[in-house]
């Protein structure tokens, strides 16, 4: 298999490590981005040159583009370009702070964006590439107390979508990956949560009941294993747009969706009386 070369925003730690770790396994080359180094350090002393450490905040425009072009400038070319970098925020919609709402789209929608923006020239030029857009079954469902996680990753979602079309002709792919629950630190130091309010306190404790009997059945996935899975995705002939990661997404998503699916059926006599 030919050797690829991965570009991937998060490296520090959860997915991004792992897979960036069996990418280098496997003979591949990756420029490896983290806001800290140091915690790449371990990478480079174990694979050398295959890897390539970047200082990067994701929602730096300009720093975004100058990484972008530095890897490929290194490497010579990019075939994998991962946008993995980004951080759940808790809280009900009420409790977000206007700042606090900016920050998480900043770093999963607006990183996102300017990472797939840096890489699209260089992929166009060369005829091929695969953009793997890291969303979540937050991506298509919502649950209370994530509001804004929901909103960043179902925009996510909506971008690549459009983006995938947009792009098929110049031989790039995209694949959303919508992972379920992970043993990552997403709900635990990475986390943000926002300054409880009072009149919700019940409503917070029904939720912690729901989010443990959600877990309860498979447990949380094994980030390594993950690394398995994204392989045969960039391995793939004709990868897909969305792929589910772990065992719980695909029944959330069934039931979501037949829910969605009734909802339009039982009014669709009101959507006919508003087209006239």
């Amino acid at each position: 298999m030919t050797e690829k070369t991965w570009f991937i925003t998060g490296a520090s730690r959860g997915f991004g490590r792992e897979w960036a770790i069996a990418a280098l396994e496997r003979g591949d080359r990756v420029a490896a981005t983290a806001r800290d180094t140091a915690t790449l350090d371990e990478l480079v002393q174990k694979y050398g040159d295959a890897v390539l450490p970047l200082q990067l905040d994701v929602t730096d425009r300009a720093a975004d583009f100058a990484a972008v072009a530095q890897a490929h400038a290194h490497f010579g070319r990019l075939d994998v370009v991962v946008n993995n970098a980004g951080y759940g925020h808790f809280g009900f919609v009420e409790e977000l702070g206007e700042q606090e709402f900016r920050d998480q789209l900043e770093t999963n929608v607006f990183g996102a964006m300017w990472v797939t923006q840096a890489a699209l020239p260089f992929l166009r030029e060369q005829g091929s590439g695969h953009i793997l857009q890291v969303s979540s079954i937050g991506g298509i469902s919502a649950f209370p107390m994530l509001g804004a996680y929901h909103a960043s990753k179902w925009a996510l979602e909506a971008f690549s979508q459009s983006l995938a079309a947009e792009v098929a002709g110049f031989g790039i792919h995209v694949t959303l990956i919508e992972p379920g629950g992970f043993a990552t630190d997403w709900s635990g130091p990475s986390a943000v949560r926002s300054e409880p309010l009072a009149a919700y306190d019940e409503v917070r404790e029904q939720v912690a009941e729901l989010r443990k009997a959600r877990s309860a059945g498979s447990g949380p996935g094994d980030p390594q294993a993950s690394a398995r899975a994204v392989l045969k995705v960039v391995d793939a002939e004709e990868p897909p747009l969305r792929v589910f990661f772990g065992a719980a997404p695909l029944g959330i998503a069934k039931a979501d969706y037949e829910s969605r699916i009734k909802g339009w059926e039982d009014w669709q006599d009101v959507a006919l009386l508003a087209h006239g």
